[in-house]
C-alpha cells in the first residue's frame, strides 16, 4: 500500500513537472510568434510611412500658384516631401531645405538675434536656415501620426558619387570620378563649368567656362583648362553626370583665402531673400572688410548652368554689418559669391538653392543604432532630376521582448 502511494505521488510530480515545462515552452512559442507578427506589422508600417512622406506634397498647398509649405515660412499642417508639380517619387528640393537635419549645434548670428541650422560641408559651402523656419523632427512625427508610437530616421543619399580632384595646377586639369554603389560608371555624360575669379578691382569679377566630357571604362573623365593657372587663382568647378537615366553632381573649390569670407544666410523662404554676413560674426574671430560679387546660376534641362541676373550683387561686408540679396526664382540652382580681401586674397562661396544642386545629403531623425529592432525600406527618388536613394528606418517606442 505504501509503495503504491509513493508511485502515485511520483507520477503526479512527473506530470506536474511535464505540464509546467510544456506551459513554459508554449508560452515562449506564443511570445515569439507575437514578436514575429509585431516585426511584420512594423515592416508594413515602415513601407506605408515612407510612401506617405514621398508621395504627397503636404499642406498648405495652392495648386493655382504652385505655392506650398516648402516655399513659404509657414509650418505645414500635413507632412509630405513630394514636389507638387510632379507625380511619383519626385521630391521638392525646397521642402528638403526646410528640414532640421543638421546634427551640429545651431549657429547664433547676433546681427539678427537668431539661430540658424548648422549644415556646413566645408569652408564656404553651407546651407544655413533660421530655426523659426525649419521643420523639426517632433513636428514631423506629430503630423505623421507616429509621435509616441514609432521613431524614424529618413536618409537621402545620392545614387551616383561624383568627386573631382586636381591632377595639375598650371595649366589646370581635374579628374572626375563617377561611381554608383562603389562601382565605376563608364560612358557617362559629364557637363561641367569652371567659375573663376578673373579680376581684382573694387569688387572681384568672375568668368564662367562650360564644357562636356565622357567617362572611360574606369568611370573617369579628364577636364583641362589651357592657360589657366590654378595656383594663382581662386575657382570652383561644378560637374553634372548622367548615365542610363541616373543623374548626379559633384563640385570642387580652390580658394586662395579662407580666413574671412561672406556667409549666405536664408532670411525668408517666401520671397527668396538672403543675408550676406561676415564669417567673423558667424564663426568667430576678427577680420577686415571683404568685397564680394554675387551671381546665381540655374540648372537647365541639359544640365548646363546659366546665369540669372540679381540685384545688389556687389558690396563690402565688415564685421558687424551684412548685405541683402534676393533670388527671384523657384528653380534650383547655385548661389555663387566671389570675394576678395586684397589683390592676392580671394575665394568663392557656394550655396545650394535646393539641396540637389550641390548633392547635399539629408539625414532627418535620430540615430537608430541604439534601438533593439529596426526595420528599413528604400525607394529610388529624384530631386530636381538628381537621383537619390530614400531610406526610412522605423522602430517601435513600445518595446518587445521574449520572456522565457
Amino acid at each position: 500500500m505504501a509503495g503504491a502511494t509513493i508511485d502515485h505521488i511520483f507520477a503526479i510530480i512527473v506530470f506536474l513537472a511535464t505540464l509546467l515545462l510544456f506551459v513554459g515552452l508554449f508560452n515562449q512559442t506564443i511570445q515569439t510568434a507575437i514578436l514575429y507578427q509585431s516585426h511584420r506589422n512594423l515592416a508594413t508600417e515602415c513601407s506605408d510611412l515612407l510612401d506617405s512622406m514621398l508621395l504627397n506634397p503636404g499642406t498648405p498647398l495652392d495648386s493655382a500658384t504652385t505655392t506650398f509649405w516648402g516655399m513659404t515660412n509657414c509650418t505645414p499642417t500635413t507632412f509630405g516631401l513630394q514636389d507638387p508639380e510632379f507625380v511619383q517619387y519626385e521630391l521638392s528640393p525646397f521642402s528638403l531645405m526646410r528640414l532640421d537635419y543638421s546634427s551640429a549645434s545651431p549657429l547664433y548670428y547676433n546681427m539678427t538675434n537668431m539661430y540658424y541650422s548648422n549644415l556646413t560641408v566645408g569652408p564656404g559651402k553651407s546651407l544655413l536656415v533660421p530655426f523659426n523656419e525649419v521643420v523639426n523632427y517632433s513636428t514631423a512625427a506629430q503630423l505623421l501620426g507616429v509621435n509616441g508610437t514609432y521613431g524614424f530616421s529618413l536618409t537621402l543619399n545620392p545614387i551616383m558619387t561624383v568627386s573631382l580632384s586636381p591632377s595639375s595646377f598650371n595649366p589646370l586639369s581635374l579628374t572626375v570620378n563617377v561611381t554608383g554603389n562603389g562601382y565605376p560608371i563608364a560612358d557617362a555624360n559629364v557637363s561641367y563649368c569652371l567659375i573663376n575669379v578673373t579680376g581684382q578691382a573694387t569688387y572681384p569679377s568672375y568668368a564662367i567656362t562650360s564644357g562636356t566630357g565622357l567617362t572611360n571604362s574606369q568611370g573617369q573623365a579628364f577636364l583641362s583648362f589651357p592657360g589657366f593657372n590654378a595656383a594663382q587663382n581662386s575657382y570652383a568647378v561644378v560637374a553634372y553626370v548622367s548615365s542610363s537615366g541616373l543623374y548626379g553632381t559633384g563640385n570642387y573649390e580652390h580658394n586662395l583665402y579662407n580666413n574671412n569670407y561672406p556667409v549666405p544666410l536664408i532670411a525668408d523662404f517666401g520671397n527668396g531673400s538672403l543675408l550676406f554676413a561676415n564669417s567673423a560674426d558667424v564663426y568667430g574671430g576678427t577680420s577686415p572688410a571683404i568685397a564680394y560679387n554675387a551671381t546665381f546660376v540655374l540648372l537647365a534641362q541639359d544640365f548646363n548652368l546659366r546665369e540669372l541676373p540679381l540685384t545688389n550683387v556687389t558690396g563690402n561686408i565688415s564685421p558687424g554689418t551684412y548685405s541683402n540679396v534676393v533670388i527671384p526664382t523657384n528653380n534650383t540652382g547655385i548661389l555663387v559669391v566671389t570675394y576678395e580681401k586684397d589683390q592676392n586674397d580671394s575665394g568663392i562661396v557656394l550655396m545650394p538653392w535646393g539641396v540637389s544642386s550641390l548633392s547635399f545629403p539629408v539625414v532627418f531623425g535620430p540615430n537608430p543604432l541604439a534601438q533593439n529592432w529596426v526595420t528599413t525600406d528604400t525607394r529610388l527618388v529624384t530631386v530636381s532630376s538628381v537621383s537619390y536613394q530614400a531610406k526610412l528606418a522605423l522602430w517601435s517606442l513600445q518595446g518587445y521582448q521574449v520572456v522565457s
